[in-house]
């Protein structure tokens, strides 16, 4: 075992493993890594597999391969393979016989044959075109020789201008429905809920709903909230803690006012009639607010 192979051999056992255990990190053949911890570099594929295998296993040990390289230069190969000028040279007398003018002028004559043959079924096939098309068939005669083409009047040419479809017709009653349907559509407000009052320093905010007979009130709960929702007159009709998901529907079309008093209003949202109310004091700057909707019922 020379010096190189027991140093190596040393940092491996230093590392608990195992020659298998090596093979595996390295993916060298376990006797190439004990021909290296021997020294018997002659078992090698060559020089350079030599130095490779010995990088490999000095970084799967931990070691610095430069170092190894330096202080043991004289027993590691160099890196240049001795097989090197013995595979130039077959590469080199390969690419001569490739390139062999007597390789060419053998190749020639086959090559000449082959586009002799190509030229004679062409022709042949060309001939034998011609000679089937010689005598032409009644159907194939000349234009002028053939008898002349009889064209008959048709009725689509004739003065008479063609009737057109009758569009359909609207009854004055159908047209008056559509009329007064219409002026509905155009007539009918939009829904306005706005702001009136918000406390810039407080939690107390008032909103008007105008511009509907409807006055449905929906709090959905987006995590845990504790919620109290009342008439005007202060009657309450849900007081208690909605969790994730939860939500109160209370129709007040009857009454003139509600109100929502919120613990938690950033996971909370309202909705009039399905349309939700943005809050006018931000949640971020007033987490319990106390929120009231006057019902103006025909914009009174």
């Amino acid at each position: 075992m020379t010096e190189l192979g027991n140093r190596l051999k040393e940092a491996r056992l230093a590392k608990n493993m195992s020659l298998d255990d090596l093979q595996t990190a390295t993916k060298i053949q376990k006797r190439y890594l004990i021909g290296i911890e021997e020294g018997n570099y002659s078992m090698m594929p060559g020089k350079f597999y030599v130095r490779a295998f010995i990088k490999q296993y000095a970084e799967a040990v931990g070691i610095e391969p430069e170092e190894i390289f330096e202080q043991f230069k004289e027993d590691i190969p160099s890196s240049i393979n001795d097989d090197i000028p013995e595979k130039l040279s077959r590469v080199q007398s390969r690419k001569n016989i490739a390139t062999s003018p007597s390789k060419v002028f053998d190749i020639l004559p086959k090559v000449l044959i082959a586009i002799l043959i190509i030229g004679v079924v062409v022709v042949f096939y060309i001939f034998s075109q011609r000679g089937s098309g010689g005598e032409k068939t009644k159907d194939q005669q000349d234009p002028v020789t053939s008898d002349p083409v009889k064209i008959e009047e048709s009725d689509k040419f004739t003065d008479e201008p063609e009737e057109e479809p009758e569009e359909e017709k609207v009854t004055g009653e159908e047209e008056e429905q559509i009329d007064e349907n219409t002026e509905d559509e155009i007539n009918t407000p939009k829904q306005e809920i706005s702001v009136v009052e918000a406390e810039t320093s407080g939690k107390k905010s008032v909103y008007e709903l105008k511009n509907t007979e409807q006055f449905e009130l929906k709090v959905v709960s987006t995590g845990a909230t504790w919620v109290n929702i009342l008439n005007g007159k202060g009657t309450s009709f849900f007081q208690g803690t909605l969790n994730n998901g939860e939500n109160q529907t209370i129709d007040f079309s009857k009454e003139i006012e509600a109100r929502i008093v919120i613990g938690k209003s950033t996971e909370t949202e309202i909705y009039v009639n399905d349309e939700k109310v943005e809050y006018a004091i931000p949640p971020s700057q007033s987490v319990t607010q106390n929120i009231t909707i006057r019902f103006l019922q025909n914009n009174e």
